[in-house]
């Protein structure tokens, strides 16, 4: 943008036969323009940000050179161009400003306390842009000076435009970023809350197995730690292969066949036609776990858990069938099945449908995704 600047500063003063400053112009921007590729050229490997390219050093020696021109031009373009010379003074005031304001950031930065902000040494560049270039349109307007007059309008105006719209995408872009992180932040406090009591009540239970059994103890703290590891690590990414959801749902089936010491009817029918779904983690198992919690903990006998898993033509239907003791409590809604409506709602927003049915001492959940 400095560079771009100098050129055309330059262009517009040899067009208007201020040939001297023109020509320090048009050099300074050639010396800054063959310093950027130079510096591109040996660094590309480094793959250094681009928007490093101007140390404060460089920014400064800039600065100070460019102040020097609008001087030069302020003396060179007296008494011919009156309308040059405005514009340099104009210029000339800004470089200062900008100077001064580089000096009392060095002064607030050595004493240790916060400098000025660089969104309002933005703003600042801005409206001095906007005030100052509508000022020598004025100027020479004014002065008849058609030709420099031309080639500014071409450069203002469109410029103007451009940073404008770029303000606005840079505000949307700001806006959705913003939402899509709290939104992941949403995610994963809400996956961090899945099965903490599941996971309490099998170390429990190992306690009592250690001593017992200790063939099947271990059985149980290999599974254990499988599900573990499921949770803590595949439990955090996007998304996981539906083949590892089911070996993890399977995982949690058996331990509760070793942990409980009743008999259960637990059937799993899965049917998956096409390898390659990917589903969020750890989302199935909320109702699952339903089913265990609010069923067969609360069955003497004859408790069941019937899950069937149909995998096909871009769908996946998940559904939970169990039955309980309908002298409990029925209702469900708790922290469980909020967290799983939450995390849908936010993962697959108008893809998915969760329902309930309740029919004497049957309860069955329902989950369909779709468009995956």
């Amino acid at each position: 943008m400095i560079s771009i600047f100098l050129w055309f500063g330059g262009v517009i003063c040899m067009a208007s036969g201020i040939e001297f400053t023109g020509t320090l112009f048009v050099f300074l921007a050639v010396s800054s323009i063959g310093y950027l590729l130079f510096f591109w050229f040996f660094n590309r490997k480094k793959q250094r940000n681009s928007s490093r390219l101007w140390s404060k050093k460089e920014i400064r020696i800039t600065t100070t050179l460019t102040g020097l021109l609008c001087f030069i031009g302020i003396l060179e373009s007296y008494p011919n161009h009156p309308e040059f010379t405005s514009v340099f003074v104009l210029l000339f005031i800004y470089i200062l400003i900008f100077s001064a304001v580089l000096i009392w950031n060095y002064y607030l930065k050595k004493k240790g306390v916060p400098t000025i902000s660089k969104s309002v040494i933005q703003k600042l560049i801005f409206w001095s842009f906007v005030i100052g270039g509508g000022r020598t349109l004025i100027l020479l307007e004014e002065y008849e000076n058609n030709d420099a007059l031309i080639i500014i309008v071409f450069i203002y105006f469109p410029l103007i435009f451009f940073l404008i719209v770029h303000w606005i995408f840079k505000q949307i872009k700001s806006i959705l970023t913003l939402k899509n992180e709290k939104a992941k932040t949403e995610l994963l406090h809400l996956k961090s809350q899945v099965n903490p009591h599941f996971f309490f009540n099998m170390l429990n239970n190992l306690y009592g197995w250690v001593d017992k059994d200790s063939k099947k103890a271990k059985e149980l703290i290999l599974k254990l730690s499988d599900m573990m590891r499921y949770s803590i690590y595949d439990g955090q990414k996007d998304v996981v292969t539906l083949e590892e959801e089911v070996a993890y749902l399977k995982n949690y089936i058996e331990l509760h066949k070793m942990r409980y010491h009743k008999a259960i009817s637990i059937n799993f029918n899965l049917q998956i036609e096409n390898e390659g779904y990917k589903v969020m983690p750890l989302l199935f198992i909320i109702l699952l776990e339903n089913a265990f919690k609010h069923g067969v903990e609360n069955l003497r006998e004859n408790a069941y858990v019937h899950v069937d898993m149909i995998a096909r033509e871009n769908e996946i239907h998940f559904e939970v069938e169990n039955n309980f003791d309908p002298s409990e409590n029925t209702e469900q809604p708790g922290i469980g099945l909020n967290n799983l409506e939450r995390r849908l709602e936010l993962v697959y927003p108008n893809k998915h449908s969760l329902s309930y049915t309740i029919t004497e001492d049957v309860y069955k959940a329902q989950l369909i995704l779709n468009q995956l």
